[in-house]
């Protein structure tokens, strides 16, 4: 059974309807009673880092999610939350990374939206799955290349497109926007 964290950041049915795809069993829920006894977690995200932030903490969620010892795969803006600060708002993350999370340049076109090749892939996250292969990103904020990534993009100029710290995923782009290598992903994801 997947468990996917609802804390009003967006792109939680678009989750829902790909994992129901692989024919998983998917629950949508802010209780953290039943985000502890998850077997995955999957924590989306489309909105704003410090309005996101708060939601959690009024759910009590920022203090469950750095604790879950199952696998866990933080989306877009939810992968940003678990750093460490995003300048988005100046918001402090949970802190699984620690990391910050930096805004795209002046000079290059925002958001970065579209489809952009992902490689340098290095975890089971990826298995099977080509080098530059397409992953649908969009994003207005960025991880800079660092000792946790295992999938990087090139945006003029290459940037973090996944990391991974123990327990914890997380992709910049949307695999459940990424047609048949987004499907791969979370297939790999459900297999961890």
């Amino acid at each position: 059974m997947v468990t996917i964290i609802d804390y009003g950041a967006g792109n939680v049915f678009s989750v829902q309807t790909a994992i129901r795809r692989l024919n998983e069993e998917v629950i949508i829920s802010s209780d953290p009673s039943v985000i502890l006894e998850a077997e995955r977690v999957i924590f989306p995200g489309v909105g704003q880092a410090a309005a996101a932030m708060r939601q959690l903490r009024e759910k009590g969620l920022d203090k469950i999610i750095p604790e879950l010892k199952v696998p866990v795969l933080g989306i877009c803006l939810g992968m940003q939350l678990m750093c460490t600060f995003s300048e988005e708002g100046d918001t402090t993350g949970l802190g699984i990374f620690p990391l910050a999370v930096k805004r795209i340049g002046q000079g290059k076109k925002i958001p970065h939206m579209g489809w952009n090749r992902i490689f340098g892939l290095h975890s089971d996250l990826f298995r099977r799955v080509g080098e530059m292969e397409w992953g649908y990103f969009v994003h207005s904020y960025y991880i800079p290349c660092n000792a946790y990534q295992i999938a990087t993009c090139d945006y003029d100029g290459e940037f973090c497109a996944a990391v991974r710290k123990d327990n914890f995923w997380g992709c910049q782009f949307h695999p459940e926007k990424s047609s048949g290598t987004g499907e791969l992903i979370l297939r790999n994801f459900l297999m961890l």
